[in-house]
């Protein structure tokens, strides 16, 4: 049976090929539909409430964030869509690394979440030593790792 043209055209709501993918590294659990948001004490730096929420196109820039993440809780990626605007993350482009080749983003508007990555391999522990420990120094010199 031949489909007219019409057939074939998107509604806007669903998902191409074409589409970008976001992620967000945490020790959080969350569940599908959560909405992550600013105000609550934030993963990195001095723990003070979050002024931004962020997200990464890339998925290891989203593991560093759950190997990094303050608390006890499981490492976390979450497929997430943001709910408004997203700009560049000034804590590492052009800072750390020319351009934004991590594809770090953040946002003031809430992201939801639309999935959990359940299978991804993390750094090993001598590259998240040495991680931290660059954290630390960069701490002790009063550089933190966020800055809002």
């Amino acid at each position: 049976m031949k489909k007219n043209k019409d057939e074939y055209k998107s509604n806007g709501h669903s998902p191409t090929p074409f589409s970008q993918t976001f992620f967000h590294g945490t020790k959080a659990a969350l569940q599908i539909g959560d909405l992550i948001e600013i105000g609550l004490n934030s993963n990195f730096g001095q723990n003070n409430k979050a002024k931004y929420i962020y997200l990464t196109a890339t998925l290891d820039a989203a593991i560093w964030g759950a190997e990094l993440a303050l608390g006890e809780g499981r490492e976390r990626i979450y497929l997430v869509e943001p709910t408004g605007p997203i700009e560049n993350d000034p804590n590492l482009t052009d800072k750390k690394f020319p351009g934004n080749p991590t594809m770090s983003y953040r946002s003031k508007h809430p992201f939801r979440v639309v999935g959990e990555i359940a299978i991804w391999q993390g750094h090993s522990p001598e590259q998240v030593k040495a991680m931290k420990d660059g954290l630390a120094k960069l701490k002790e010199k009063g550089i933190e790792a966020i800055e809002d």
